[in-house]
Parts: structure tokens; sequence; C-alpha cells
């Protein structure tokens, strides 16, 4: 299957060809006079008097792509003027066509970051050449980039959506209840728990959707539809500030565009309105 991006770890031998994405403590830094977040190699060799130190991503739309976090200060005294600095949240939003390129560069720089000595004997691990990996030489102790399972839902009765405001949002919105997944689990079984938890509901007729990378810090989202079957709405203060049923034709401030739960709510509209979510702004 084609995919836009593929992981690759062979630094290209025609370094201009090379295009690069640069961090700087968790925020991506844009050249202003390009739209996106593709740096070129020329362009960063320029900016920064020499190629940084960086990690191979692989290639996006066939062009090898590779990572490096940097020093804004270092870019601004090279003269230039127009640098984008842009939280990695906001950026996966207003750019969902590199949100997966934009999801393997934050989760390969934390690896890089995080990983750097063997948690059970302390010592130095050193990077694996045929792959994504770090190995201790005393322990034979491989380590890899961290991916969390979790679970995402919209749960239904009829047209209405249960939706919720969790206690650790950013912002007053409403969203699809969520959560990881305990070892030993299996996605379904945490969807049912979850929801439970999280509202005292029992659901049925789970139906995979979809799934999304989210990098904060290494989450993997499986979405899924799933039916109310019964229960009395009860949400958990200890996860949830509010959780209300919603029909289609109200209007709130949900889940944004880009993210995993705004397509189950889109989609669930459409089948009932025959057109995605009209929010508050809107």
């Amino acid at each position: 299957m084609k995919t836009e991006l593929t992981p690759e770890l062979n630094w290209p031998e025609e370094r201009y060809r090379l295009q690069w994405i640069l961090f700087d403590r968790g925020y991506l830094l844009g050249d202003a006079e390009v739209s996106g977040w593709l740096w070129s190699h020329d362009r960063v060799v320029h900016v920064l008097g020499a190629e940084p130190e960086g990690l191979m991503l692989g290639s996006w739309f066939g062009q090898p792509v590779a990572v490096a976090e940097v020093d804004e200060a270092s870019i601004k005294a090279a003269s230039i003027k127009a640098t984008r600095r842009v939280a990695l949240r906001s950026a996966l939003l207003a750019s969902p066509m590199q949100q997966a390129l934009l999801a393997r560069a934050a989760q390969v720089l934390r690896f890089d970051r995080d990983h750097r000595f063997c948690s059970r004997c302390g010592r130095q691990l050193e990077m694996l050449l045929h792959e994504l990996a770090r190995r201790c030489q005393d322990c034979q102790l491989d380590y890899y980039p961290r991916i969390h399972p979790c679970v995402i839902m919209l749960v239904t009765q009829g047209p209405l959506m249960l939706l919720a405001e969790g206690v650790r949002f950013a912002q007053p919105i409403l969203s699809c209840l969520a959560g990881f997944v305990e070892a030993g689990e299996t996605a379904e079984t945490a969807v049912h728990r979850e929801v439970f938890e999280e509202s005292g509901l029992e659901i049925a007729n789970l139906c995979y959707v979809a799934s999304q990378a989210w990098p904060f810090p290494h989450s993997l989202m499986l979405g899924f539809l799933a039916e109310y079957e019964r229960g009395i709405l009860n949400p958990d203060p200890a996860e949830l500030v509010r959780a209300q049923w919603v029909h289609p034709g109200e209007r709130h401030r949900v889940a944004p565009e880009g993210t995993l739960a705004r397509l189950l709510i889109d989609q669930h509209c459409q089948r009932v309105l025959g057109h995605g979510y009209f929010t508050q702004e809107d």
C-alpha cells in the first residue's frame, strides 16, 4: 500500500534532496517564506551555518526528511527575521495533511532525548543502524520509541451524541470520551471500561472507525462508535467537568477539525443531518 510517509533510517547521498523539520524546545520552527514546516537542506545550512545533528525520519511523498532540535536564537542570529514558532498541537490542527509527518518527527525526537541511558544498569545506550532503537551492550536490552494505545469513542443514542468536557482540557469544549488501554486489555474491552468508569453507562455494537497518531507524548488513538445500551448518566467528577447528550442540530464548542474526536462527531452528524457538525464558531 502506498503511503505519504515511509519510515527510513538511511541518509540520502544527495544531501541537497534532504528536507528538515526543526524544533526548538517542543515548538516547531517554520520559515515564514515557505508554507508548511519543511525546510530545504540549503536553507537550513545557510541559516545555521552547517548541517545540524539530526535524525532521519524517512520519505515524505518520495522526498527524504530529517528532524533536528535547534536553538531559535541561532536562526535569529543569521538574520532570518520571520521565523514562525508554533506549539506542536496548534501545528497539527492547522496542518492536517502533514499530521503523520509532524507526529513522527516529535516522537522520534523525544525518543532520542529521553532514551540515552539504560534504565536497568545506567550504561549509555548505542543507536542501532538498521532500526529505530537503542541498545545496552551490557544488558543486551533494546529500547524502542514508546507508543501508548488509547481509545476514543462516540457513544450515540439514536441521533443523540454523548459528549463531555474533561477536567484536563485546556479550553471548555465538548468532546468524546477517551482513555488509555490498560495492560492485558483489548481495545474493545478498554472502550467498555472507560465509558462505564467515566459516565456510568453500558454500551453495545462497537464499530472501529479510524486511528490517529497523537504525540502527547506517544499516543496512538483508536476511534470507535458505540451505541447506548443501559444506565443513567453519572459523570465521574475526577475525570469530567460535565457530560451531556447533544443533538447534532445543537451548536456547542466541540473538538476541533483535524482531531479524531471531530471525525467521529462529523461522521455521526453526516448520517443524521447530511453534513458535518456546525460549531458555535460557524
